[in-house]
């Protein structure tokens, strides 16, 4: 049985309801592009707002992480992977979290505990150090010698609101006996579960108090468990990944030894391609947020699959992406819902790149044959690698053919400086975001809700959300629409949002089944993403009926002045509108 089975099979046996993967592109959260941890969906219930499914929830959920990109193509490095999770709002804690951690890894995987060492959180001057999560691994016969105590084992998200001790599990991962004593910087350990207790707040002002409600969140990384089980210290040789690296040997007609990294980098970056595009949020390949990721993906493969000397040109994009979806369907039904639009994206992505690519060598041509020194400086190698993709192995191969140097040191430095400004931007993104539902935030929210019902009514009945984006300056809000808004359609969509505003509609929120809230006309952006009891949100008499997690103002005149900003084109078929809101 695969361990997602295994993983939510052993939670429901402990009264857990399991909850579907969110989308790997974020509803209405402006701080990352993507999901990147299966708690960061969850955020809302871990700062209190209740969930529909109760007090204890599971899943796995689909996670792209992309601040390191360029160190994939070794054993372990991923953008795309999958975390298995269980959580507690306000139900268990320390001590059930532990024990059932413990009887999962050693009764259902059959971990032997002589492989076994965890963390614990040391203290520090807010929070004492957490002898209940000792105490508890001691009673389960984990040896003080394999139990570290770590300032390091803290967690928060933001700089504020819920925070707390954790408690990491690892294995040993060598042929050499563990030793008695665990040593956590000795990298044969390997962590690959993390229980995340959350017992106190981070005030405002600095100050940590306690909790009255505390919440479990754990994690467990599905691609790491796997390597673990099956005993294999390259990933890509785990049964997740064998069948597309066999595929990608027969269609280059190359052995993986010795071809490794591209190897690697072509199945990781097509896997994150393929979830990328069948995301209900339709996003496509362009020069901004997800499609710039989702475009340097495809075109980082194509550079991998020229090195391995396949025709670029050939139907090996689409064999791929086949092969990477007949192995996760099972799971995650948009894969079969926009099968056909996945290979699309793929198709159109590998025509516009091979021009580019064909640009690149002409400029490459047009650079050397100016060049008076035999030296191809740093400016001009990271020109070609930033404008037209080509990686700086590239570039020293075509130089090193005309008896050009290029300087790669100089080149390093510049790439450095580029990799900090991109995660110093992932961590604006982040910083906050995850618990943003500040005031002004929550009016953004239902705002979103009186354009979409707005822009029904204005434009067409059939104009659907397509994304939103929401932070305490403004709102963005995608939705499908096959023209440019006119004036007049925006003057009045923007009319009618204020009169809506003006007549001070309350704002309904119930709680029922799936299948009821469709029924009663509820309108929803990703409905694979809705558990099976949904909460909808109502507004007058029924001028808007949406499924969201919120949260929501109480009655529409606390909103303020509505203003459209700006209207363009943000894709193939979809407009992008930003609005402000301001006191009246």
């Amino acid at each position: 049985m695969n361990l997602k089975d295994l993983y939510i099979n052993f939670f429901v046996e402990k009264g857990h309801k399991q909850i579907p993967s969110a989308p790997v592109v974020p509803e209405n959260d402006p701080s990352v592009l993507f999901n990147t941890a299966g708690m960061q969906p969850l955020v809302p219930y871990l700062m209190g707002q209740p969930h529909p499914y109760g007090t204890r929830l599971c899943d796995y959920q689909k996670c792209i992480r992309t601040n390191d990109i360029d160190e994939v193509g070794d054993t372990y490095h991923h953008t795309f992977f999958e975390m298995l999770g269980n959580w507690s709002l306000g139900d268990y804690f320390k001590k059930e979290a532990i024990t059932w951690s413990y009887e999962f890894i050693t009764t259902v995987l059959k971990i032997p505990v002589e492989k076994l060492a965890v963390s614990v959180f040391k203290g520090n001057e807010f929070i004492p150090f957490d002898e209940e999560a000792y105490n508890t691994w001691l009673s389960l016969g984990i040896k003080d010698e394999r139990i570290a105590k770590l300032i390091d084992n803290f967690w928060i998200a933001g700089e504020t609101g819920p925070c707390g001790g954790d408690s990491e599990m690892f294995y040993w991962r060598s042929d050499e006996p563990a030793p008695d004593v665990f040593d956590p910087n000795d990298e044969r350990w390997v962590e690959f579960w993390n229980d995340v207790f959350m017992g106190y707040e981070k005030c405002e002002d600095g100050t940590v108090i306690e909790l009255p409600s505390k919440n479990v969140d754990t994690g467990m990384g599905y691609e790491r468990t796997v390597s673990i089980l099956e005993g294999k210290m390259d990933n890509y040789l785990t049964s997740i990944w064998t069948p597309v690296i066999k595929l990608i040997e027969q269609i280059s007609g190359l052995n993986y030894d010795g071809n490794e990294k591209s190897m690697r980098i072509i199945a990781d970056h097509m896997r994150t391609a393929v979830f990328i595009s069948a995301d209900p949020a339709g996003i496509k390949p362009s020069n901004t947020d997800q499609g710039y990721i989702l475009r340097r993906l495809i075109r980082r493969v194509i550079r991998h699959i020229k090195s391995l000397g396949i025709d670029i040109n050939s139907n090996w994009d689409q064999l791929i992406a086949e092969c990477i979806m007949d192995l996760y369907k099972k799971y995650y039904s948009e894969l079969t819902t926009n099968h056909d639009i996945v290979l699309e994206v793929l198709a159109n992505e590998k025509i516009k790149f091979n021009r580019t690519l064909e640009k690149g060598l002409r400029e490459f041509e047009k650079i050397v044959s100016k060049l008076d020194n035999k030296v191809l400086d740093k400016d001009l190698a990271f020109k070609l690698y930033d404008t037209y993709g080509f990686p700086i192995e590239l570039t020293c191969e075509l130089a090193n053919e005309r008896g050009i140097t290029v300087d790669r040191d100089g080149f390093k430095e510049k790439f450095k400086a580029h990799q900090e400004l991109s995660r110093t931007a992932s961590a604006g993104k982040f910083k906050g975001g995850l618990a943003g539902n500040s005031e002004i935030e929550t009016k953004y929210h239902t705002a979103t809700h009186l354009l979409n019902a707005a822009l029904k009514i204005v434009v067409d009945s059939n104009v659907h959300q397509k994304g939103s984006n929401i932070t305490s300056e403004r709102l963005r809000f995608d939705f499908s629409c096959d023209h440019k808004l006119s004036d007049e359609e925006k003057i009045k969509t923007e009319e009618l949002v204020n009169q809506w505003i003006k007549e001070g509609l309350d704002v309904k929120v119930e709680e029922m089944s799936k299948e009821e809230a469709l029924d009663s006309g509820a309108e929803c952006m990703f409905i694979e993403k809705y558990p099976d009891i949904v909460t909808v949100y109502t507004i007058g008499n029924n001028i808007s009926k949406e499924l969201c997690g919120g949260p929501h103002v109480k009655n529409t005149s606390e909103l303020g002045k509505f203003t459209i900003k700006k209207e363009e084109a943000s894709s193939a078929g979809v407009r992008r509108i930003k609005a402000i809101l301001e006191d009246n």
